[in-house]
């Protein structure tokens, strides 16, 4: 293989790091929901990859799409593992095994942004634990689902239960006295006075 052939490889490996990463596990998604099948499409102004040390580094405008589901950041390091293929066995086909790239976990920094069609989602920084299947999003962290707001040092969100727990922050963070706000819509009732 010459060196720009090389250099093309590695440079779209963490194209193929990403996909997996975002998507769910199980089998195919609804159309227009992230699922283990469902496209990812990413850009950023930059990617960096360092294989020795098993991560890419995308830098500049950072869009990671799959779905209805996209994140923003100013900075996405995607860590990985990488299996090698295992040789088939002599007289016989080789079992299915995992193999190629495995991604662990992508940690987004600056102006991140976690967007559905119902729920925004901001903050300062990003974990997402992909064996897990859990984002945790830290620092000055604003959720908004239609006019609901919510504010908090720190959001976990499981993606296979759609469970979110806003907190005060993780421990040694400078989070608003570790206290959650929240600003809640009520809707009218029928038949109550003034309506």
């Amino acid at each position: 293989m010459n060196g720009v052939n090389k250099l093309l490889l590695l440079a779209a490996l963490p194209l193929l790091a990403i996909a997996p990463a975002l998507s769910q596990s199980g089998g195919a998604a609804p159309k227009g929901k992230a699922g283990s099948n469902a496209p990812v499409d990413v850009g950023a102004d930059r990617i960096e990859v360092q294989d020795r040390a098993n991560r890419a580094i995308l830098t500049g405008n950072v869009v990671a799409t799959q779905g209805n589901l996209t994140m923003n950041s100013a900075r996405l390091t995607v860590i990985y593992n990488n299996r090698p293929s295992t040789p088939a066995p002599a007289g016989g086909a080789a079992a299915p095994a995992a193999s190629g790239t495995q991604i662990q976990r992508l940690e987004a920094s600056g102006g991140v942004r976690l967007r559905t069609p119902t729920e925004t989602a901001r903050s300062e920084f990003a974990i997402y634990d992909v064996p897990r299947r859990l984002v945790t999003m830290i620092g000055a962290v604003n959720l908004d689902q239609g006019a609901n707001h919510v504010q908090g040092g720190r959001l976990v969100l499981d993606l296979d239960t759609h469970r979110a727990v806003v907190d005060g922050g993780a421990a040694g963070s400078q989070s608003r006295g570790g206290r959650v706000t929240g600003h809640f819509t009520v809707p009218p009732r029928e038949g109550s006075p003034g309506n």
